[in-house]
């Protein structure tokens, strides 16, 4: 028999959280953000689910090839552009658009043999001081690349350091419109973050900028996973997403505690009282955080209770005090949906671990089944 743990991607979900962030972007088009293997979703498994977007949003060209080999003939975009000269060929090949954010990237334009002009985005760095050209020189870049005639449309694109918290956009935003002015152009600012909360139908809109926020095209990424872009600000419930995965393993031994019993390595946690654990088919080599505390939530039967002790690679314990008809084959569910419908968001499981709901989705073990439904 295989061991008794499996994730599930839920199509349904992918579905609905796509159509949620498209009524926050109101008219603009929505690009499906499937990079890191669409947040270790798969980015084939998630296809289906996500398909109604108006465009793919990645990150190199081994995931774009997948996207068209799924017979998606619409609009892909490299969100951080080429690397090498060489990359230019198969993004005319596989009519790709890619970000431009340095030099280097426009001299490789320069110097690239193509007989159909390449659709670009000129990032700014408006204050996240990762990629993009800065303010002051982002004009320059944009007359550059007006003048090859290996460039066809300019697209413009920023992104916000700053849309989850309460510093906000306004200031980032303000720099990009003044720059970008009179500039011709799709233009491209809003992650998850952004679209929920700023866009015109978000709680933290302010109605002279939420239009420009949205923009022509926003760019949801973990909010299409069912993850909360800024928890514990607001929840995925507050903001209408579903969870796409549920990482679920059974209950494989239960314990009876006596008063002072100690569980897992270092006995980092003592039963006060008699007390009755499950031992569960999933641990930090499966990608359950080893850093996760007595406490964090898991349900087990669909009902609520808590972990115990230091997660080991293959196990993990958990208090069947609230489920006491718990046995072995009982399903703990690590994160997502149960059976009974009970939903644990992996933000509140992330959160435990001092990480974000990110971090778990893509640091799923290869080793663990994945079924889609």
């Amino acid at each position: 028999m295989p061991r008794p743990i499996q994730a599930t991607i839920h199509t349904d979900a992918l579905r609905h959280n796509l159509a949620r962030a498209r009524t926050a972007a109101g008219d603009a088009r929505v690009w499906a953000v499937v990079k890191a293997n669409a947040y270790g979703h798969g980015i084939e498994r998630a296809f289906a689910g996500l398909r109604g977007a108006d465009g793919f949003a990645l990150l190199d060209l081994n995931e774009a090839e997948r996207v068209r080999a799924l017979g998606w003939r619409g609009p892909v975009l490299l969100l951080e552009g080429v690397f090498e000269q060489r990359d230019l060929e198969l993004c005319s090949r596989l009519d790709l658009w890619h970000t431009v954010h340095c030099d280097a990237q426009i001299d490789m334009l320069a110097i690239h043999k193509t007989n159909l002009p390449h659709r670009v985005f000129l990032k700014m760095n408006s204050g996240m001081n990762r990629l993009g050209f800065s303010p002051e020189r982002y004009r320059s870049a944009w007359t550059r690349l007006n003048l090859l005639p290996q460039v066809d449309e300019i697209s413009l694109i920023t992104h916000f350091s700053d849309a989850d918290g309460p510093r906000g956009i306004a200031e980032a935003l303000a720099v990009f419109n003044a720059v970008t002015a009179d500039l011709p152009g799709e233009r491209s600012v809003a992650n998850s973050a952004a679209t929920l909360r700023h866009t015109p139908g978000g709680p933290l809109q302010q109605p002279a900028l939420a239009a420009q926020v949205a923009g022509d095209w926003v760019r949801p990424g973990i909010a299409i996973y069912g993850s909360a872009p800024d928890f514990p600000a607001y929840s995925a419930a507050d903001w209408g997403l579903q969870p796409a995965m549920t990482l679920a393993a059974k209950i494989i031994a239960t314990q009876d505690l006596h008063t002072g019993a100690s569980v897992g390595y270092g006995s980092s946690f003592v039963a006060d009282q008699a007390m009755r654990i499950g031992v569960v088919a999933c641990g930090y080599a499966d990608g359950y955080p080893r850093i996760c505390p007595t406490g964090t939530p898991v349900l087990v039967d669909g009902v609520r209770t808590r972990t115990l002790g230091r997660v080991s690679m293959d196990m993990l314990a958990v208090d069947l005090t609230p489920v006491p008809q718990a046995h072995i084959g009982s399903v703990a569910t690590l994160w997502g949906r149960a059976a009974n419908g009970m939903v644990l968001p992996i933000d509140e499981v992330a959160q435990m671990a001092g990480t974000v709901g990110y971090e778990l989705m893509c640091a799923l073990a290869q080793r663990v089944p994945v079924v889609v439904e």
